[in-house]
């Protein structure tokens, strides 16, 4: 009898460790969707804010043909990228969108008139405010998924990670470009 009790004692004991475990694995792998969700909503408000942004400098520097498309072709990218759903191409979209905008910005300084304009002043400072909140976006994304990632592989909870089919999720990572200084060619 006590032999049987101490059965079920443990096994009670394994059951609740596998049912916490799994609820952990559900509460993270929902942070990272969240903190993903997040990071698109700062992303989706900087694309609302390129084209007007094109446009100022486009009054002052029509003939930087070149930085302005390759503006105006990143977002259409990160745009195009964000209703794809995939992670990996979405970060590389938006990673070009980050170059672009900042040989954008490069350029603009070029130009004394554009650089005293109000309009092009408040969408810059904008522009600055939601870089920040990506990047804080992507930081906490980015450590949402190491507690994640840390779950799902070591032990004993990696058991019910993989019983369960949890998957590793993918950081937000700069690509080797945009860590180039821009070039601005006049």
């Amino acid at each position: 009898m006590v032999a049987l009790i101490i059965v079920l004692v443990i096994l009670a004991v394994v059951v609740l460790w596998g049912v916490s475990a799994y609820n952990g694995l559900v509460t993270l792998r929902n942070r990272v969707r969240n903190g993903w969700a997040q990071i698109d909503v700062q992303l989706k408000q900087r694309a609302d804010l390129i084209p007007n942004l094109v446009e100022t400098v486009k009054g002052y520097a029509g003939h930087e043909n070149g930085t302005l498309t390759q503006v105006t072709a990143a977002r259409a990218g990160a745009v195009q990228a964000a209703q794809g759903g995939d992670v990996a191409q979405r970060m590389q979209a938006e990673n070009q969108l980050s170059r672009a905008l900042l040989n954008l910005q490069a350029t603009a300084e070029a130009y004394p008139q554009l650089m005293a304009n109000q309009n092009f002043m408040d969408l810059q400072n904008q522009l600055k405010t939601l870089e920040s909140k990506i990047a804080y976006a992507r930081q906490f994304y980015n450590d949402v998924v190491l507690k994640y990632n840390t779950k799902t592989e070591t032990v004993p909870t990696n058991i019910v990670a993989n019983l369960f089919r949890f998957e590793q999720a993918q950081y937000f990572q700069a690509d080797e470009t945009s860590r180039e200084a821009p070039q601005v060619r006049f």
